[in-house]
């Protein structure tokens, strides 16, 4: 399996997730320019921006610590161009989904809701 089927994988089992959750999907893969959301998604009112990182291994390092200072300026800029041009999300918090391989699973899914970057 290539990095792209992984990452496609990964971002399917996050949004089944987050459904199983209660979550609303809004959108997937959200582009403008050169910016890009992997899922955005609401409940109870309150928008959503989970970045999924997905691994085929842990052999170096955690899905979750590839979040940099760089990509969390980048998801802090799409979003604010996202509720700039929807004005109705005033409440906004960001979550990271990460998902890999372990030995006695499949795959483990962790869900980090309300990161502060």
């Amino acid at each position: 399996m290539n990095n792209k089927d992984t990452g496609f994988l990964g971002e399917n089992m996050a949004a089944d997730y987050l459904i199983h959750l209660g979550y609303e999907i809004i959108e997937r893969n959200w582009r403008y320019k050169h910016l890009e959301l992997d899922i955005i998604a609401s409940k109870d009112g309150l928008l959503n921006i989970i970045e999924v990182k997905t691994r085929s291994s842990i052999q170096f390092g955690f899905p979750e610590h590839s979040i940099g200072r760089k990509k969390m300026q980048f998801l802090k800029n799409a979003a604010a161009v996202f509720q700039y041009k929807n004005p109705k999300w005033k409440r906004i918090q960001f979550g990271v989904i990460a998902i890999y391989k372990n030995h006695s699973n499949p795959w483990v899914l962790d869900y980090f809701e309300d990161v502060y970057f």
